[in-house]
């Protein structure tokens, strides 16, 4: 039995158009973007003579719908392309390109006509800043969406009861590079003590998939005069808002706190999991997301890769991720104690009242 193969279907509220997409998600895999594809279904006696569009869309929204900027609400189109798609400007077969396509095409019958996009290369990921739990209204995202209605024209007033929109995502793909094994490393000297404190930070590999945990392994060395205690290891999503605000958000997505320790003149080596899930994360405010799609639960937003002579002002927001070690270090005290100068303390030195003019001993 041959597995059956989901298909997307919106129709319009006047029943005039419909829209048919086999998926919704679509991978950046770097060097090339999975195509936007589908099928427009019409009704020529709803349609009455107009014509029928399709829009492919990535917006940038920073705040509710209702919040603005200098008096305007804050919305930027990165990317917009319409194409004609009824009457047809070719011939359905010249513009056919999967085979999802063809099978719809037969199915749906001669009222039933293909679309096919491409992403440029400049575009960013679907990313939204998780709401929190009283937050209401449009948030803080880069939004992508396929749009289909008809018209007179294309740059007319488009009417909510002869239109579709479907939100779809553009996610981010980054192959495994087993080579690369990610290392960092500092030394800490404190005043009072002649030997330093050096640690190592090392993970297994580079890229890590949603739901994967990651092992960080953490060697101290620990020559000082101090002791070390209470170890945490975390991981922590950076977002960069840079178009617009410059915004910077940095949360811990996964956190390992121990009472580890590490006596002066002592050294560990120990190997912490971490879990960075959004499950453990659902109400944690302003967290990127992997975009998300009405009533669809989603992901942690991957790591933004931005291509070469790509402005990064383009890609909306910007995310990264990285391991942090903490500790808390005791022991001998490092304060100082100041004391005013006087030659006077100088041995076998005597002064006189106005202490300029010294005498011997």
């Amino acid at each position: 039995m041959s597995p059956k193969h989901v298909v997307f279907k919106k129709v319009s509220r006047d029943k005039s158009v419909a829209v048919y997409m086999a998926k919704r998600d679509f991978v950046d895999h770097c060097d090339f973007v999975d195509p936007v594809d589908g099928v427009i279904m019409i009704d020529p006696v709803q349609l009455k003579g107009k014509k029928v569009y399709v829009i492919l869309s990535c917006t940038f929204r920073y705040g509710r719908q209702d919040m603005d900027v200098m008096g305007v609400a804050f919305r930027r189109d990165l990317f917009l392309v319409t194409r004609q798609v009824y009457p047809e400007l070719q011939d359905k077969e010249k513009l056919t390109h999967t085979k999802i396509q063809q099978k719809l095409l037969r199915k749906l019958g001669d009222n039933a006509f293909p679309f096919f996009f491409e992403f440029p290369d400049n575009l960013p990921c679907s990313v939204a800043l998780q709401p929190g739990p009283s937050d209401v209204g449009k948030k803080c995202a880069v939004e992508f969406e396929v749009k289909a209605f008809c018209g007179e024209n294309q740059d007319e007033k488009i009417d909510k009861e002869s239109s579709v929109r479907l939100s779809i995502r553009k996610i981010q793909f980054s192959p495994e590079n087993s080579k690369l094994v990610p290392v960092a490393d500092t030394t800490f000297e404190f005043l009072m003590s002649e030997k330093p404190l050096h640690i190592k930070l090392s993970l297994s590999k580079e890229t890590f998939y949603h739901g994967e945990p990651i092992k960080a392994n953490v060697e101290i060395t620990n020559s000082s005069s101090r002791n070390i205690k209470d170890i945490s290891v975390s991981v922590e999503q950076v977002t960069n808002i840079v178009l617009y605000s410059n915004d910077k958000y940095v949360k811990s997505v996964a956190k390992e706190e121990t009472d580890d320790s590490v006596p002066s003149g002592t050294t560990l080596k120990k190997d912490y999991i971490l879990h960075p899930l959004l499950a453990h994360n659902k109400d944690r405010r302003g967290l990127a997301l992997d975009g998300r799609l009405k009533h669809e639960d989603t992901n942690l937003a991957s790591s933004s890769i931005v291509k070469q002579e790509v402005l990064k002002e383009v890609q909306g927001i910007l995310v990264s991720y990285k391991v942090v070690v903490r500790m808390m270090a005791t022991g001998e005290s490092d304060d100082m104690v100041f004391e005013e100068f006087k030659r006077a303390y100088l041995k076998g030195v005597v002064y006189g009242d106005d202490d300029e003019s010294p005498t011997e001993a």
